[in-house]
């Protein structure tokens, strides 16, 4: 199994002073090759303001207020919960392509015994 993941898309929300106040990312996995049996593709997403409010109140910085060019690609995939990616694609996997779950079919044609 050779998965491949890279951040495919950014998407900045800037304020009135070119600073990023949010982001919209999404990240690519792809196990195998496109036309492998084993294939299997999922784009991940997220949205990551500038500042988080905790249930509690508490404000949890996320990044500093920056112009978008200002972030590298490292940046922003570290914005990424990426380890919670890694487990629920190789779930996904094993799921889809590994042990894939049984299919059920309904016999209507079954008669109730007298």
């Amino acid at each position: 199994m050779a998965v491949t993941k890279d951040l495919t898309k950014a998407i900045p929300t800037e304020n009135s002073s070119n600073q990023v106040t949010k982001w919209y990312l999404e990240y690519t996995y792809e196990n195998d090759s496109e036309g492998d049996s084993t294939y299997y593709k999922k784009i991940f997403l997220t949205h990551v303001p500038q500042t988080d409010i905790s249930p509690s109140g508490t404000s949890v910085t996320n990044f500093t207020l920056q112009a978008k060019g200002s972030f590298s690609k490292a940046n922003l995939v570290a914005l990424c919960p990426v380890s919670r990616w890694d487990t629920a694609f190789a779930n996904m996997v094993d799921q889809a392509i590994t042990n894939p779950v049984a299919t059920t079919t309904e016999d209507t044609s079954f008669s109730v015994p007298s």
